[in-house]
C-alpha cells in the first residue's frame, strides 16, 4: 500500500515535470525531441527507489531533501559543468561574478570524481601556497572527495577568513601526495594588472573577466601611455596565464578593444536562445600595434575566447602551451529566488569556426613550461669567453661612471625595470621565460614593421 502510494503521486510528480519543463527555459521553444514518450520503467526504478528510502532507509528522510538530492543527481550526471545551486551555492556564484568573495581562490572542475585545479586566482591564499593548475584534489580537511559534486566541495573550501583548510593533492610528477594547508582570506579579484616595460612595450595581466574588465583595461592602457611620456605604446604583451575565465561580456569587450571588425565569438545549442553571434565594433586601442597573448593550460572559457578571436584576426601571436579547451556555455536557470540550476546550454566557436570544448587554442609558438634561470642553466647553453680557461679579466672603462653602473643595476640582463607594479607586487621578469621571449618578439616585429614603413 505504502509503496502504491508513492508510486502513484510521484508518477503523477514526474509527467507534471515533464510537461512544464519548456517553461522555464526562459521563452525557449521546446526541442524537438521533447515530446518522446516517458520511460515509464525507469520512472518505477524512481519511484521504488524514493519509497525504500522512506520506508527503510536508517534514518527519517523528509519528501524534500530527497527530492533536492534527486535534482542534483540530475544535474551532475550531464557534465562537469551542470549543478543544482541550493541557497548557498546561488550566493557564491553571485558574489564570485561581483569580484569579491570569501575562500582560497582557485577555479576548479571535475575529473575522475576528484576536484581538479583549472587555474589559481593572483594574489590569493591558494597561488601564494602553491597550489598549480592540474592539481587533483582528494581530500579535503580529511573528507574524500571521490564522487563528491563541484558545489559542495566548493562549499567546504569556502569559509569564514582566517580559518585554515588543508588540501590533499595529487601532482604529476610528484611522487606521493601533497598535504597543504591554507589560509581562507577575503578574496578581492584584481582583474587587471599593468605596467610598463622598457622601449615603450607594456605589458597587461588579467587574472579573470568580470563585468568590470574591460573599463579595468582600458583606464590601463591610457595610463600605460601617460607613463610613456604619452607617446603610442610600440607593442603589448596580454598576460591570460591561469585565467580560469569568468563573465562572457567581459571578453568579448576586451576582444573588442584590440579589433576594428568581424566576429569576436559565437555560440550554438539546441534551443535558438542559445545561438547568439558577438562582433567587434570600430577602434583599436593600439592602431595595430603588435600583441602578444601568452596562455597556458590554466587559460580556460573567456581566455580561451580573447585568445581565439585575436589569432583568426591574425591580430596577435599567441604564445605558450595548449588552453584548458573549456568551450561550453552554462546558462543560470533560477528555480525560485533562492535556488537556480547551472545547464550547459551550447558550445563557444572561434571567428573561423573552431569549437574550443575539449580541445582548446593551440598556440602560435609553443613554449616549455620552464623558469628562464632553468633554461640559463641548462647543459647545452653557449659557451662564453667568461667560461674559458685563462681568459682575460674584465676591466672597467675609467669613462664608466658611478650613476651609470646604478642605473645599469636596476634593470636585469635582459633590459627588463625590476620595479613593483601598481599593486606593489615584486616582478618577476628574471625568471619568467615567456614573458621573456614575448618581450623578444615583440622587438623583432617592431623592428621589421620600422623596415617596412623606411621601403
Amino acid at each position: 500500500m505504502f509503496k502504491a502510494q508513492y508510486l502513484s503521486v510521484l508518477f503523477s510528480l514526474s509527467i507534471g515535470l515533464v510537461f512544464s519543463l519548456p517553461l522555464s527555459t526562459v521563452n525557449a521553444k521546446p526541442a524537438v525531441n521533447a515530446v518522446e514518450p516517458l520511460p515509464l520503467e525507469v520512472l518505477k526504478e524512481f519511484t521504488d527507489a524514493f519509497a525504500s528510502i522512506k520506508s527503510d532507509y536508517v534514518e527519517v528522510v523528509d519528501d524534500k531533501t530527497i527530492l533536492k538530492n534527486a535534482i542534483k543527481g540530475m544535474m551532475s550526471g550531464l557534465d562537469p559543468h551542470s549543478s543544482y545551486l541550493d541557497e548557498k551555492s546561488f550566493k557564491y556564484l553571485k558574489e564570485g561574478t561581483s569580484g569579491e568573495f570569501g575562500g582560497l581562490g582557485i577555479e576548479v572542475g571535475m575529473e575522475d570524481g576528484l576536484i581538479k585545479v583549472i587555474s589559481p586566482i593572483d594574489d590569493t591564499p591558494a597561488q601564494r601556497a602553491g597550489i598549480l593548475p592540474g592539481d587533483l584534489i582528494f581530500r579535503i580537511d580529511g573528507k574524500p572527495v571521490k564522487d563528491m559534486d563541484l558545489d559542495e566541495s566548493v562549499k567546504l573550501m569556502r569559509g569564514k577568513p582566517g580559518t585554515e583548510i588543508t588540501l590533499s593533492i595529487i601532482r604529476e610528477g610528484h611522487e606521493g601526495p601533497l598535504k597543504i594547508t591554507l589560509k581562507r582570506a577575503l578574496i578581492k579579484v584584481t582583474s587587471v594588472k599593468s605596467r610598463l616595460l622598457e622601449d615603450s612595450f607594456a605589458y597587461i595581466r588579467i587574472s579573470s573577466f568580470q563585468a568590470r574588465t574591460a573599463e579595468q583595461l582600458k583606464k590601463a592602457l591610457k595610463k600605460l601611455v601617460k607613463e610613456n611620456n604619452k607617446e603610442v605604446l610600440k607593442g603589448l604583451i596580454l598576460d591570460l596565464r591561469n585565467n580560469p575565465g569568468g563573465v562572457l561580456n567581459g571578453s568579448v569587450d576586451v576582444s573588442d578593444i584590440f579589433l576594428n571588425k568581424g566576429l569576436i565569438v559565437y555560440t550554438q545549442g539546441r534551443i535558438k536562445d542559445s545561438e547568439l553571434k558577438f562582433s567587434a565594433t570600430r577602434g583599436d586601442a593600439l592602431n595595430g600595434a603588435p600583441i602578444i597573448v601568452l596562455v597556458n593550460g590554466g587559460s580556460a572559457s573567456a581566455s580561451e575566447i580573447v585568445a581565439g578571436a585575436l589569432q583568426d584576426h591574425k591580430r596577435a601571436i599567441i604564445m605558450g602551451s595548449d588552453t584548458f579547451g573549456k568551450g561550453s556555455v552554462q546558462t543560470i536557470k533560477p528555480l525560485t529566488k533562492l535556488t537556480a540550476i547551472k545547464l550547459t546550454t551550447a558550445r563557444y566557436y572561434t571567428p573561423s569556426g573552431r569549437s574550443i570544448q575539449a580541445e582548446g587554442i593551440v598556440p602560435d609558438i609553443k613554449l616549455a613550461n620552464v623558469s628562464l634561470e632553468e633554461k640559463e642553466k641548462d647543459f647545452f647553453s653557449q659557451v662564453k669567453e667568461a667560461d674559458l680557461k685563462g681568459h682575460l679579466q674584465h676591466k672597467k672603462s675609467k669613462s664608466s661612471s658611478a650613476e651609470k653602473t646604478k642605473k645599469e643595476s636596476s634593470k636585469n640582463k635582459d633590459g627588463l625595470d625590476q620595479k613593483k607594479d601598481q599593486n606593489g607586487d615584486e616582478t618577476k621578469e628574471k625568471t619568467d621565460y615567456a614573458l621573456h621571449e614575448a618581450l623578444n618578439l615583440l622587438k623583432g616585429l617592431n623592428i621589421l614593421n620600422a623596415q617596412k614603413t623606411i621601403k
